[in-house]
């Protein structure tokens, strides 16, 4: 069976090593990555689709509260929404990571969290590469499931988060400090988001294992959109 394409969606200006991570979680477990970004035409077909992490998302795209000293790409909001309402109705599978499950969310109809830091006093601030968060995983959800435990550590690199939850989104996982950490459709066989990034732990076997689900999902013959 050839390697079931998976497209990932980036900025234009990501780096080459974060981008690098992208490739290599997909790759190692079976799949063709294919990067997208706006300037990159779009695919005729994907087997499954990664929506990245990156900068946040426009406050107008959910009825927030908008912030003047943020990193905005409303190019990519186009590129990913349009990508959700293409490939969402075919049952393609979908992995939203960091400002991806936000994406998924406010697809959906929900509304997020502009500032973590604003509207949580005394929050600590965690923003790290490597597993210092808790997180808490709801134990019937699909997410632990595939992960197979209830709870785990994860990185933090986010300072927006799901708020109100969208159409058929159910939030299973949250953090120690009671943010949104994981969230899931009740309506779609594959269309998870996670706060944290899991292609950056590479040697965390929980994590691997979300990654090698999307790809198993996308093998399956109905996810086939060619």
């Amino acid at each position: 069976m050839s390697r079931p394409l998976i497209g990932i969606t980036t900025s234009d200006a990501k780096s080459q090593l974060a981008w690098w991570f992208d490739w290599f979680a997909v790759w190692r477990h079976g799949g063709r990555p294919l990067r997208l970004s706006p300037s990159r035409p779009l695919p005729e077909y994907l087997d499954g689709l990664i929506i990245g992490g990156g900068d946040d998302i426009q406050a107008t795209l959910y009825g927030g509260e908008i912030q003047l000293d943020v990193r905005l790409d409303p190019a990519r909001d186009e590129l990913e929404l349009a990508l959700l309402e293409r490939f969402i109705p075919l049952n393609t599978p979908v992995l939203g990571i960091c400002r991806g499950a936000q994406l998924i969310n406010v697809h959906l109809g929900g509304t997020l969290d502009p500032d973590i830091y604003t509207t949580h006093e005394g929050l600590k601030r965690r923003r790290t590469v490597l597993p210092r968060k808790t997180v808490d995983i709801v134990g019937d959800s699909q997410l632990y499931q595939l992960l197979g435990v209830t709870w785990c550590r994860v990185n933090s690199l986010h300072h927006q988060a799901v708020n109100k939850a969208g159409k058929g989104v159910e939030i299973v996982a949250r953090d120690r400090d009671g943010l949104v950490q994981g969230i899931e459709s009740r309506e779609h066989d594959f269309l998870i988001g996670v706060q944290w990034h899991p292609e950056w732990l590479i040697f965390n076997r929980p994590q691997q294992r979300l990654i090698r689900a999307l790809l198993e999902a996308a093998k399956r013959p109905l996810n086939a959109t060619h």
